[in-house]
């Protein structure tokens, strides 16, 4: 039986990364469906869910943690697409990064930079104007 935190975090799940984020939870199934079960519940059904930050907010304080750890690209990938479904816009998430040469470095900017650019081009292809 599935616990309000699942059900309420698997809502947040879709509303934020839409099928990227399915897409990642499916593939832990198979190999760790209990690491699949905490991230639904622990970040998206408790945390996400929390209020007070709007989830444009709390997906920009992502992708900027996310570009300054520097070794999370696909997770990284994963929130671009979350903060362009929450409302961000393209120049926006740039910016985003571009703040992040400041605080943790060109490499780190550039590499947000060129995951941004992946995603963007994964939007185009798929019809997606944001």
């Amino acid at each position: 039986m599935e616990s309000d935190r699942y059900k309420r975090g698997w809502e947040m799940l879709k509303e934020i990364d839409g099928h990227a984020g399915e897409r990642v939870i499916e593939a832990l199934k198979d190999i760790a469906p209990d690491l699949a079960r905490f991230i639904i519940e622990f970040p998206f059904g408790d945390v996400y869910s929390r209020g007070i930050l709007s989830l444009k907010e709390r997906e920009i304080a992502t992708v900027a943690a996310l570009a300054a750890l520097g070794n999370a690209q696909a997770q990284l990938q994963v929130h671009i697409h979350g903060a362009l479904n929450v409302g961000c816009t393209r120049q926006e998430v740039v910016e985003i990064l571009i703040q992040m040469a400041v605080y943790a470095g060109f490499p780190a900017a550039l590499n947000g930079i060129f995951a941004a650019k992946e995603v963007f081009a994964e939007r185009d292809g798929a019809g997606q104007s944001n």
